[in-house]
């Protein structure tokens, strides 16, 4: 009995790095190091899958609005969790459960890897999503706190650029293991690099400190949040061309709204709210979060509309990948960049200078578009603009809270991120769709659109931040 209670509570207790490291001066930037693995794989998880849908058509014999499930179950519940993880993670350790968070993700991976039909390989894409929210949940969290904060911008730039990272290797190496390995491949990738995550973030990552006491739960909010946002995505997917009945389609849209309504209303009256109204208030927090949601549906827009016109532009499609990778390799060159070179400009002005960076980027764009190589250079620029974003809108974000918050504070944050990314994904579908009913060409329509977009994400910059409730010190070892 003696020796089960020690094995639980070693279990479910965060372990304190070795005092070699916690005193070396390169401690921190270790556990930025140690937190950018999961960066990395999780955004190298979500542009690789998308390879393998030919593959799994042909296997299981299955339509693509079958396969695409894949992507649904999995964006759909860590979307969901995103948030209540974080709060479990602000009483729990944010350590703790990112560690568990990666090993649950790697058994997940090494199950879809195995899976025998396409059901139980949805069934394990949404297992994996719950260990995925565990670790975005509180990856903004673990880098904010293991950092200086006259550092946080430029660790936060690097975390970006390991996302990047990832997004631009995807395709590259999702469809060289798909040709030389078969589909299965792109889910054993995980398990290795899974495995040195939990060693490095054991030894590197710090115990947390300012843990919130842990309060009652929020089952009605949860209910309501999980109704709003599956509903949601099932009719943006709709839109996009998912094959579902008027009925149904517009069922899901009255659903994905009322509920989002009732839960609004719900949360205001909680006594431990998912989602803190009065938080989102506080220096303009609602505001920011809707710029990550934007800068993350302009990021991922371009990656779904320019492979549609690589036939107009007579390319292969190995070359128009290599002009796709030139976005995120401009993002992740500026996220760190403006940091290492230490540009003198608050994150309210960088995020106007990015976004209306952008603008100009897709504006150009629109009427340049049927040039491989100026789209080449297009690209890299505004993925630029939107690494001068993404960062300071984070630091902005993780600014305004308290650091018992901050968890909680980091899962919204990559919520909206999840969302921006459906929007991105859904609202270039929709653009293409529209214009092949009117036979125009997909960039005609869909880059003015996501301009507008970019004049709503520099508009966000206006809301001021407070200089209240701000405590964010204190690094455990």
């Amino acid at each position: 009995m003696f020796v089960n209670d020690s094995i639980m509570g070693a279990l479910n207790r965060e372990a304190a790095r070795p005092r070699w490291v916690r005193e070396h001066r390169h401690a921190p930037w270790a556990a930025v190091g140690a937190v950018c693995v999961g960066a990395f794989m999780g955004q190298l998880d979500a542009s690789i899958v998308t390879l393998t849908y030919p593959r799994l058509q042909s296997e299981f014999a299955a339509g693509l609005g079958s396969v695409q499930w894949v992507s649904l179950s999995y964006l759909g519940i860590l979307a969901v969790l995103l948030i209540p993880v974080g709060r479990w993670a602000d009483a729990r350790g944010r350590k703790l459960l990112y560690l568990y968070g990666f090993g649950l993700f790697s058994l997940a991976s090494a199950a879809c890897a195995l899976a025998p039909t396409l059901g139980w390989l949805v069934v394990g894409r949404g297992v994996q999503a719950v260990g995925a929210a565990l670790l975005q949940a509180n990856s903004l969290a673990l880098v904010f706190l293991s950092v200086p904060r006259s550092r946080a911008r430029t660790a936060l730039g690097i975390q970006a650029a390991a996302q990047a990272a990832g997004l631009a290797l995807g395709p590259s190496l999702g469809g060289f293991l798909v040709e030389a390995y078969g589909c299965r491949s792109v889910f054993w990738v995980n398990v290795p690099i899974g495995l040195v995550a939990i060693v490095a973030g054991h030894v590197l990552l710090p115990r947390s400190r300012h843990l919130t006491q842990r309060r009652g739960g929020d089952l009605t909010g949860f209910v309501l949040l999980a109704a709003a946002v599956v509903s949601g995505l099932l009719a943006l997917s709709g839109l996009s061309g998912m094959p579902l009945p008027s009925p149904l389609l517009l069922a899901l849209c009255v659903a994905a709204v009322v509920a989002a309504m009732i839960f609004w209303r719900v949360e205001g009256r909680a006594s431990a709210p998912l989602v803190d109204r009065h938080l989102l208030r506080r220096g303009g927090l609602g505001a920011k979060l809707a710029g990550a949601l934007l800068a993350y549906l302009l990021l991922f827009a371009p990656l779904v509309l320019y492979p549609t016109v690589f036939p107009t532009w007579g390319v292969s499609t190995t070359f128009g990948g290599l002009v796709l990778s030139c976005l995120p390799i401009g993002f992740a060159l500026a996220a760190v960049g403006t940091n290492v070179l230490h540009l003198r400009a608050s994150n309210q002005l960088r995020i106007a200078m990015g976004a209306l960076g952008v603008f100009a980027s897709l504006v150009t764009s629109a009427a340049l578009w049927r040039s491989p190589v100026l789209v080449a250079g297009l690209l890299l620029l505004m993925g630029a603009f939107l690494g001068m974003v993404v960062p300071a809108n984070n630091a902005t974000v993780m600014a305004e809270v308290r650091a018992s918050s901050s968890a909680v504070t980091g899962g919204m944050v990559n919520v909206a991120r999840a969302m921006g990314t459906s929007l991105g994904v859904a609202v270039t579908a929709m653009g293409v769709h529209v214009a092949t009913l009117h036979r125009w060409a997909g960039p005609d329509v869909v880059l003015p659109v996501l301009a507008v977009f970019a004049l709503a994400l520099a508009a966000t910059a206006l809301s001021r931040p407070t200089t209240s409730g701000r405590s964010m010190a204190g690094i455990a070892p």
